[in-house]
């Protein structure tokens, strides 16, 4: 049993009011709150030892430096890697996708060859493969998926063929929550020597990832979804695919030697790490893996599931009301419809009530093309949300529908 009360404590800014209701924070999947451990350590770095990293031999960059190179530390111990040489700090799982496409797949690619995605991604596991689609002359392939918003996973084992150069699929869906299968997607792939990025963004605040086990080529999250400052992610890449690829940005700190004539790069990770980067961010991320760790990503799923599973149960048994999204296996997100009210308008309602959800295509407009909508209103849930928080949801759910007889 999680300690909520003591949790709760931690994250200053659920003790709040808004419209003169107490806070009920149900946007988890957009942007999760810190913990003030992390906002602490974030201030702790301006106030105390605010200096560049790698270049300085004076006390505070060496404090920097080596706060820095811990959380990359953190994160490798954190994901399973093999070595913090796989551990690239970006801004995003945005940026991590962007870059494996330029610098990875772009050079193999030839008009004709194949990228298959599937028909649940985010936005940013979408774009950066159609504009490199479009620098190319390379195909877009897309996985359906069912009614429950699961892959089609027979439709997924015809996709794959010769001409496939990369399998880049979401862990868990954004929009429906849906835990994708992809220990299994991610073997199927490499037996045709296909290789395989694997978007977590929304798993990683809730599950234990191991990228040995999962034996995917590239792994991406973002900070700000699990606790840790906007800003920040990480790129996991198998280290002999990363040292085999090109710079995608060029400046300091990339390079090892700059003359006129030629410029010989940094080694891993910092050849993708060009500039002065996110310092205090990255030392946040950080102390956000300590955070979680000290409660038990095990301890985090199991409540996680519980929350949803009394959401899901409640609302279902609610008259007008339909879940999109009903796979087996599913993530901390509830996303539904209240007949004859726009979403938008749902959100608004909820808003007057204290209660913060998301509203609208979820960057995942794909998804809403097919389900024949044109949004949901979505709840996601953290470890720091209440049963009594799921009482209000269905309570909001109420109000709407009164306001709406």
């Amino acid at each position: 049993m999680l300690d909520i009360e003591s949790i709760r404590h931690d994250f200053p800014i659920l003790d709040q009011q808004v419209n003169d209701y107490p806070l009920v924070y149900l946007d988890n999947a957009a942007s999760s709150q810190k913990p003030r451990q992390v906002i602490d350590a974030v201030s702790q770095y301006y106030l105390e030892y605010n200096s560049n990293i790698h270049r300085g031999v004076h006390r505070l960059s060496q404090l920097a430096t080596d706060a820095y190179e811990g959380a990359r530390v953190k994160v490798r111990d954190f994901i399973h890697a093999q070595s913090e040489q796989e551990i690239i700090f970006v801004r995003g799982a945005t940026e991590a996708i962007n870059l494996v496409a330029q610098s990875f797949v772009r050079p193999m690619l030839q008009a004709g060859d194949e990228i298959l995605i599937s028909h649940m991604e985010h936005h940013a596991n979408i774009v950066p493969w159609q504009m490199l689609c479009e620098q190319t002359g390379a195909i877009l392939k897309i996985i359906p998926m069912t009614d429950l918003g699961e892959l089609d996973l027979s439709s997924f084992d015809d996709l794959l063929n010769d001409k496939t150069k990369i399998l880049a699929v979401g862990h868990v869906s954004n929009a429906l929550g849906t835990i994708n299968p992809i220990k299994g997607m991610i073997d199927k792939a490499h037996a045709k020597s296909i290789p395989v990025l694997i978007d977590g963004a929304q798993a990683v605040p809730h599950m234990e990832i191991d990228v040995q086990d999962l034996d995917c080529d590239f792994y991406v999250f973002s900070g700000h979804k699990m606790f840790a400052p906007t800003g920040t992610g990480v790129l996991f890449g198998k280290k002999e695919l990363l040292e085999a690829m090109p710079p995608w940005q060029g400046g300091g700190d990339m390079i090892l030697s700059v003359s006129f004539e030629k410029t010989q790069y940094n080694e891993l990770p910092y050849k993708f790490e060009a500039g002065t980067p996110n310092i205090a961010g990255a030392i946040g991320l950080g102390v956000a893996i300590d955070y979680m760790l000290s409660i038990g990503m095990a301890n985090i799923a199991a409540y996680e599931h519980d929350l949803l599973v009394a959401a899901t149960e409640k609302v279902t048994a609610m008259g007008g009301v339909k879940i999109i999204g009903t796979a087996k296996e599913k993530a901390s997100v509830l996303s539904f419809m209240i007949d004859g009210v726009h979403p938008h308008d749902v959100g608004t309602i909820f808003d007057q009530q204290g209660i913060a959800i998301r509203t609208g295509h979820h960057c995942a407009q794909p998804v809403m093309q097919y389900f024949g909508i044109p949004a949901t209103a979505r709840a996601s849930f953290a470890f720091y949300n209440t049963m009594e928080e799921v009482d209000a949801l269905v309570l909001g759910i109420k109000k709407v529908q009164e306001l709406f007889a």
